[in-house]
């Protein structure tokens, strides 16, 4: 086995979110454009007799007091599946604020497991990572994906999506997690249609204006637990160049789109607020 292996667990955006019915058992069934942006937590594991983690970084405190990180029950469903008995160190260097609607435990445990695959040397059949991953949580299959996909169901059926234009990205969030539970609880309203979407924008200036059409059926009921949303989208849609600006999951994070990562870079220079976390780059097409 190799000494250490590294893996990128990239932060995810809603493009835009539809909350299309709910199922039975109280999930709720979801159709959202999901990109990912070129920023993201950082996982490197080595081998070990044994699983354990190490979690470093500016956002590390904020899941000191969890009992059970999803890091490691990816770990564990991994090692079960595959008949794995060796163990390993991983390290999360925790960059992406938590419960901020980017997928940032998603992420870490779709990229867990990419990981401990290459780690360990084993190649379960896509259908098997697809099941572990849905059992970790809804934003694992996408996140697992790591691509611009159409997301349905209640997050595990992923379809081809339209092809972006490159084009910038300037996440922003107001330094207040918010729970996602919390969030679809208090969703009011009728549900969703599925959207229309091409199969291709020839530019970011005709996406935003479709996707402008479109709407995160969560903003609502975020924004009323947590008002600084609404603040974040004020100051995004202030910027210079924003084409587009909307929430990103259930929140707290908001994203505003530009036409390159130079738009996006100057927005964020005139957008930095006390306790604000913001970054600004490229969002990834492919």
């Amino acid at each position: 086995m190799p000494d250490r292996l590294t893996e990128v667990a990239r932060a995810k955006v809603n493009l835009y979110l539809h909350v299309t019915g709910r199922r039975e058992d109280g999930y709720h069934l979801l159709d959202s454009l999901v990109a990912f942006a070129e920023i993201g937590d950082i996982l490197s594991a080595e081998p070990a007799t044994t699983l354990a983690l190490d979690v470093t970084g500016p956002f590390a405190a904020a899941l000191a007091g969890e009992p059970d990180n999803l890091v490691l029950r990816a770990a564990r469903a991994l090692a079960t599946e595959a008949g794995v008995s060796h163990g390993a160190h991983i390290v999360l260097d925790k960059r992406l604020p938590v419960a901020s609607g980017v997928g940032g435990g998603s992420a870490d445990a779709a990229a867990t497991l990419r990981l401990l695959c290459r780690l360990w040397g084993i190649a379960p059949a896509p259908e098997v990572l697809g099941r572990l991953a849905t059992g970790l949580g809804a934003d694992v299959p996408v996140c697992l994906a790591g691509q611009t996909v159409r997301m349905g169901g209640i997050g595990e059926r992923l379809e081809p999506a339209p092809v972006l234009p490159a084009c910038g990205i300037l996440l922003v969030n107001p330094g207040v997690p918010v729970a996602t539970a919390e969030v679809f609880r208090a969703r009011r309203g009728a549900w969703s249609l599925p959207a229309a979407l091409p199969a291709a924008w020839r530019g970011v200036e005709v996406m935003a204006a479709d996707l402008g059409r479109l709407r995160n059926d969560l903003e609502p009921a975020a924004m009323a637990l947590c008002p600084a949303i609404g603040d974040v989208l004020a100051a995004l849609r202030a910027t210079p160049g924003c084409r587009l600006a909307r929430m990103s999951g259930s929140g707290a994070t908001c994203f505003g789109l530009y036409a390159d990562a130079g738009a996006a870079g100057r927005a964020l220079d005139q957008l930095r607020r006390p306790g604000w976390w913001c970054w600004a780059g490229s969002l990834r097409g492919g």
